[in-house]
């Protein structure tokens, strides 16, 4: 009882409980209004202006280009929740931009073509060489975020964070000029400590340090205060998205970029964020799986551009990039490599385009790990096309869950993608949070996007699509070895669900996107 009101008080007293309080006082004094209004004259014309907006919201959604599971989700509460449901819609649901933040969107996407849009004419070399696949799939990156496709890069794959760690470390002791960090989550402990060592001696010996981290996932790891202390150690820091005390729209769209990069010569990125259960130093949910890959050579440069316009983002500035641009690297022949972005906010789901592209071209295999498996009506007939056409599809999701709640969903999208043939795995030591596609020994990619609705429509996302690298096998062979360790789920399985958990899962399907 002790431990349980201690936790209670700290929670209270911490941002996020001050925020909280914050935000339910609002919600209860909407609600105390309802409740006098009930009592007075008004309660006629207000229940009909309700009404009303909630029509109105309704053809305002219906009519969005949004994703169609998260329309019907946000329908249902509309109409299920009057008078609350078109409230919740305006303040919660949806990607609608203020005119700064427009504007700001604008530069975003300026900066990066000014930048990146000479080198965005690859995809016709990339076709010859490596097929018209390969070249469609570059294509769309380079004409639609301005993604260059890049030769001249080596990649190395690390199927654990543990393994990755020592090699950041190394990296970050041979920066000469700056270092840039961009994570959803840092945490004080082993991992995050010893990187900041490093970044403390650097700082001081002239070297420019830059690091970004989202506000809502580092507000239980990260005080209030950390830019102002990692500034007096002379390294420069940003905060994305500050949570603010008020229900708002804006703080659906969260950071959850991954990017370490050295020099524009050397970078990570990966599914690992800067916290101890990345490198199985702090245990949670059994034994952590984890991703991520080193990329060295032209192909940084494409990552650094996207690091310095989302830095330039957060503090609502310019800056030239020029500086910061290393030479051409001699690495050679290495495959083809092309990192990519997604941006909530401009209507374009780069990171689902992206798998959609690799189920829809694999001929033989394509094989997945994800952490949650909360897919939308355009993956399910993708995979279960792809199955039933003869290609076999296999995914893998955890054994041991992180959240309850999504985990019911991604075990409620079982039955149907089982029922075309596609086969899933849930990795039984522990929790996978890797997110990687591989297919037809050809092409992989590894990076942040997970698979469900807040990755793909929400969040600011980064991945790197590999087109015939040596590291392509690697992935491949992980999977494998992964799907080893993995228990196989089968449609009996499913079918042996009591009713009740089935009709939970089914209810918690339906608002899917909402979570």
């Amino acid at each position: 009882m002790y431990r349980l009101l201690s936790k209670i008080g700290k929670l209270l007293f911490h941002r996020m409980g001050v925020m909280l309080t914050m935000i339910i006082a609002q919600i209860t004094l909407y609600v105390m209004l309802l409740l006098w209004l009930q009592d007075s004259e008004y309660y006629g014309w207000y229940w009909g202006i309700a009404l009303t907006l909630s029509v109105v919201s309704v053809l305002w959604i219906v009519g969005s280009t949004s994703n169609p599971g998260y329309k019907i989700g946000w329908v249902i509460i509309v109409l299920a929740l009057i008078p609350f449901g078109s409230l919740a819609y305006l303040l919660l649901g949806g990607n609608h931009l203020s005119a700064f933040n427009q504007r700001r969107l604008r530069t975003m996407e300026r900066r990066m073509r000014q930048q990146l849009g000479d080198e965005c004419c690859k995809s016709g070399a990339l076709a010859t060489l490596a097929g018209e696949d390969a070249g469609r799939m570059a294509a769309y990156l380079e004409r639609t975020v301005h993604c260059p496709v890049y030769g001249n890069t080596v990649t190395k794959y690390y199927p654990l964070g543990d393994v990755c760690y020592d090699d950041i470390l190394e990296a970050l002791r041979g920066a000469r000029r700056y270092i840039f960090i961009e994570y959803f989550i840092i945490e004080e402990g082993k991992l995050w400590n010893s990187v900041l060592e490093i970044l403390k001696e650097k700082a001081a010996a002239g070297v420019e340090v830059r690091v970004i981290y989202d506000d809502i996932g580092s507000i239980f790891t990260l005080p209030a205060n950390y830019p102002a202390r990692l500034e007096k150690l002379g390294i420069h820091c940003r905060v994305f998205n500050r949570l603010v005390p008020v229900v708002s729209l804006r703080q659906n769209n969260r950071d959850h970029r991954k990017y370490m990069i050295i020099d524009g010569q050397v970078a990570f990125t990966g599914g690992i964020n800067m916290a101890d259960e990345y490198i199985n130093v702090k245990p949670r949910f059994g034994h952590w799986k984890d991703t991520a890959i080193r990329l060295e050579g032209d192909a940084v440069w494409s990552m650094t551009v996207s690091f310095l316009s989302m830095w330039d983002f957060t503090r609502s500035e310019e800056e030239r990039f020029t500086p910061y641009c290393p030479p051409p690297s001699p690495m050679g022949d290495q495959g083809y490599v092309q990192p990519y972005h997604d941006c909530p906010w401009d209507n374009e789901p780069v990171g689902l385009t992206v798998y959609l592209n690799l189920i829809n071209r694999a001929t033989r295999y394509v094989y997945m790990t994800t952490p949650y498996l909360v897919i939308d009506y355009s993956l399910t007939m993708a995979l279960t096309a792809a199955a039933k056409s003869g290609v076999d599809v296999r995914i893998i999701t955890p054994h041991i869950p992180d959240k309850t709640t999504v985990f019911e969903v991604t075990r409620a999208c079982y039955p149907e993608l089982l029922a075309a043939g596609v086969r899933i795995f849930e990795y039984t030591p522990g929790f996978i949070h890797g997110k990687n596609f591989v297919a037809d020994d050809r092409y992989a990619t590894v990076g942040t996007v997970n698979l469900d609705y807040r990755s793909m429509f929400l969040h600011f996302e980064n991945g790197v699509l590999l087109y015939g690298t040596p590291t392509v096998d690697h992935i491949l062979r992980d999977f494998l070895d992964t799907q080893s360790k993995s228990t196989e789920v089968t449609l009996e399985d499913c079918r042996k669900v009591r009713l009740p958990r089935r009709l939970l899962r089914d209810v918690l399907r339906l608002f899917a996107p909402l979570l």
